[in-house]
């Protein structure tokens, strides 16, 4: 763990997604909630979803503990949970994706696409997989407004990526 390279890369989270207040967000991949709670204080509400158990619970404590009444999390697949949201009418005008190594299920880009949301923010930890995913979404009108690459491991060919994509 980076702590001052951690923060880093929120703040360039933070400064992509362009806050007013009133945005409802979905934050895939959440883990234990860092990313979506650091967004939370200027957002309307947070919705994180994540497939280990244990770190939803620390993302509901991470939540409780700093006060954040906007922030809701949920157990299962990314794209399953986000199309049951939809559903239930949750309206998202950005989420967040930061995948595993191995990148986003071609089933959340799917879910992504189909429901139009206008703003993507994809954190990743591999260029390749990074490079494949964006493709699809480029494919499928999303254009690519920005890439920060984020050096979160001094001395070893491991970087971060965070990359703004809006609707076409």
């Amino acid at each position: 763990m980076n702590p001052i390279q951690t923060k880093k890369l929120y703040d360039k989270v933070l400064e992509y997604a362009k806050l007013t207040g009133k945005e409802t967000i979905i934050d895939a991949y959440c883990g234990i909630g860092t990313i979506g709670l650091y967004l939370s204080k200027n957002a309307k509400e947070i919705f994180g979803v994540e497939i280990v158990p244990e770190a939803i619970k620390n993302a509901k404590l991470n939540a409780k503990l700093n006060n954040f009444k906007n922030a809701h999390y949920e157990v299962g697949k990314a794209e399953e949970v986000i199309k049951k949201w939809q559903e239930e009418n949750i309206n998202t005008d950005l989420i967040v994706v930061d995948p595993p190594r191995k990148g986003c299920n071609k089933e959340l880009l799917d879910t992504i696409i189909e429901m139009k949301i206008p703003r993507i923010i994809y954190v990743s930890c591999d260029p390749a997989t990074l490079a494949r995913d964006l493709k699809i979404l480029n494919d499928n009108n999303y254009k690519i407004i920005e890439v920060q690459p984020v050096d979160m491991f001094p001395h070893t060919m491991h970087v971060e990526s965070v990359v703004l994509l809006v609707r076409k």
